[in-house]
């Protein structure tokens, strides 16, 4: 078993180093592109949409939902003396 680890461990470092980039060409022989835009005039006109504003809907307005029963109180107490 632990030569079956060791085999695996092995193939799994073999399999990173060989995954690893070259490494880069020295500064002295990179090749370097330059692009020069100076002469070159850009003309056009800014394109928007046309037509009305849509506003979102408004969210109706209800009343609550919620109705406040005048016994609740009486009921909290004789449930609390039933106990």
């Amino acid at each position: 078993m632990r030569k079956l680890v060791i085999v695996f461990a092995v193939l799994g470092l073999t399999g990173i180093a060989s995954a690893q980039k070259a490494p880069a060409a020295p500064a002295g022989n990179a090749k370097v592109k330059v692009y020069d835009f100076s002469g070159d005039t850009i003309e056009g006109d800014l394109i928007k949409p046309e037509g009305s504003t849509v506003d979102a809907r408004d969210f109706a307005k209800h009343s609550s939902l919620i109705n406040i029963r005048k016994s609740f109180i009486p009921e909290i107490i004789k449930s609390a003396e039933d106990l």
